[in-house]
């Protein structure tokens, strides 16, 4: 039988970690506690006089922890210690924190561990993944860390410095691999025996690593990957966190329930203080009784998605190469804005055959096939992206005309804002068209925000997203104030509709309406 003693870190709110072991324990399951030395006593009191008589609670010794010091690892293994000798039933020992909430009911994750005989540790080579997105590196290891970079940055780098300046670099102890990942490890009781077993053992690990930089990042990962056979290891955290490229982590707040619930993940961090509803909820559900609850995993893609995309219509700053670069006066750019690729490709060569410019497709938001030979910049959508009018005016002189036309992504306001900033004339047609789920659905897995197994049932709340988004798109390209802009849609009169292309394309009224009747533009 599946019995977990959780192995809990914390700092503050009080009141909320009391409720979080209670809610654990409430259900059988372990819990040790570490609180902070630099904790406000009171934090500590209140922790202590609440659960003292709980015989499903241990308290660990208290350290000092400080961000990215051996201190955490420290602060852990006593923990580990502590819960390993008072619960000799503990099949499972999961590392969670004041902000983790159940994302499963408790009868859920008993049955997915007693199915899944493995531990779940994030582990990645740490010299050949990209798991460190900024800050220093191999230096993490191969120099002694005895400040805290962040309290104390300028004696942290001058130490790195005199350490590289002395040639003081250092190997990593013998017949390790060093690994990274996540900090929040779920391990069966076999592991942490030989976990803790290795340090005794060697005492040379925990001396090298007690004067790395970010240890909890690289000790359990290392040591479970060194003393357990690589196929019983998982190589992701069962607990649901993300961060930002900025290093910002997501918080969840009280309209986060739906998402979290339906990922596969058994925990969540971080739950917000002030989220008190979701914090409930999360209690109620880690009550209920087993159920199947259908999973994928979608709030990752979600997430990179919602901040990839920045503030609104803020992308890119200006580049300042780019303000000197014109299209030039007397040109003249048509732009026909439709999410539907197909759409707005086939309109563009319909608008040419009825006497429209030159046309070619999403210049500025597909990879390749849109462009003929330009001398390189035709093969490069980052290139293109930066120097938008420059690729324009080639384009021009390779048809040598001075009118134009492309398609354009709604959610691209970035270039139309800067055409919009050129001497040319620019002309924009909205292409709308219906989307319903099946097609949101689509596109989530064409882009990679969905695997291909997700369906309508999981893909809700990422599916109301995009809708949302879409709808956002379409208000910012009117919020550009463009002097001529032209809509048309579905749903629009026959006769609306040839009306608004023909002042778009600048052709005679009787051929925009025999291109609406021919060419089925929102077929």
């Amino acid at each position: 039988m599946v019995q977990i003693a959780y192995i809990l870190l914390c700092h503050k709110n009080a009141p909320g970690v009391i409720q979080q072991a209670q809610m654990l324990t409430a259900h059988g399951d372990r819990i040790a506690i570490h609180v902070d030395r630099n904790a406000d006593d009171a934090v500590w009191a209140a922790i202590h006089a609440s659960l003292k008589d709980d015989q499903n609670v241990v308290f660990a010794k208290r350290v000092r922890c400080g961000w990215g010091e051996w201190s955490l690892v420290r602060a852990t293994l006593n923990a580990l210690h502590a819960a390993r000798d008072a619960f000799p039933d503990a099949t499972h020992f999961y590392f969670i924190s004041g902000d983790c909430m159940p994302a499963k009911p408790r009868a859920w994750i008993a049955d997915f561990l007693e199915r899944n005989d493995r531990d779940f540790v994030e582990h990645h080579d740490f010299y050949e993944s990209d798991w460190i997105k900024t800050g220093i590196k191999e230096e993490r290891l191969h120099y002694r860390h005895f400040f805290n970079e962040r309290k104390r940055k300028p004696l942290f780098y001058a130490a790195l410095g005199a350490q590289q300046a002395l040639g003081l670099s250092r190997p990593v102890p013998q017949g390790l691999r060093i690994m990274i990942g996540s900090q929040w490890c779920l391990m069966r009781r076999r592991t942490v025996d030989r976990v803790l077993d290795l340090i005794a053992k060697r005492r040379d690990i925990p001396r090298f690593f007690s004067t790395t930089w970010i240890p909890d990042e690289t000790f359990f990962q290392t040591l479970v990957m060194h003393v357990t056979p690589r196929e019983e290891v998982v190589n992701r955290p069962m607990t649901f966190l993300a961060f930002s490229d900025y290093g910002m982590p997501l918080v969840f707040h009280d309209d986060h329930y739906d998402l979290i619930r339906g990922q596969s993940h058994l925990f969540v961090r971080k739950v917000s203080e002030n989220a008190k509803t979701l914090r409930e909820r999360l209690r109620v559900l880690y009550a209920q009784p087993m159920e199947a609850i259908r999973t994928s995993d979608t709030a990752s893609s979600l997430y990179r998605y919602v901040t990839g995309r920045g503030r609104v219509g803020r992308r890119y700053a200006p580049r300042f190469w780019e303000r000197g670069g014109q299209i030039g006066r007397g040109n003249e750019v048509l732009a026909a804005v439709c999410k539907k690729y197909h759409v707005g490709k086939r309109f563009t060569s319909a608008a040419a055959r009825s006497g429209g410019p030159p046309g070619h497709g999403y210049v500025f938001d597909e990879d390749s096939g849109v462009l003929p030979p330009l001398g390189g910049i035709e093969g490069s959508l980052a290139k293109r992206g930066r120097h938008r009018r420059a690729m324009l005016r080639l384009l021009f002189e390779y048809h040598g005309t001075n009118r134009l036309m492309i398609c354009v992504d709604p959610n691209n306001s970035d270039a139309l804002r800067d055409l919009q900033g050129d001497q040319c004339i620019l002309r924009v047609l909205e292409i709308a068209t219906e989307i319903d789920d099946e097609y949101l659905l689509g596109h989530a897995h064409r882009v990679g925000l969905l695997p291909p197994e997700a369906g309508l049932a999981e893909a809700g709340p990422l599916l109301r997203t995009l809708d949302r988004q879409w709808r956002d798109d379409s208000d910012a390209l009117r919020d550009l104030g463009l002097a001529h802009f032209y809509a048309i849609g579905p749903r629009d009169d026959e006769d609306v509709v040839a009306e608004r292309i023909a002042r778009f394309l600048d052709i005679p009224t009787d051929r925009a309406r025999k291109l609406v009747r021919d060419d089925l533009i929102f077929d």
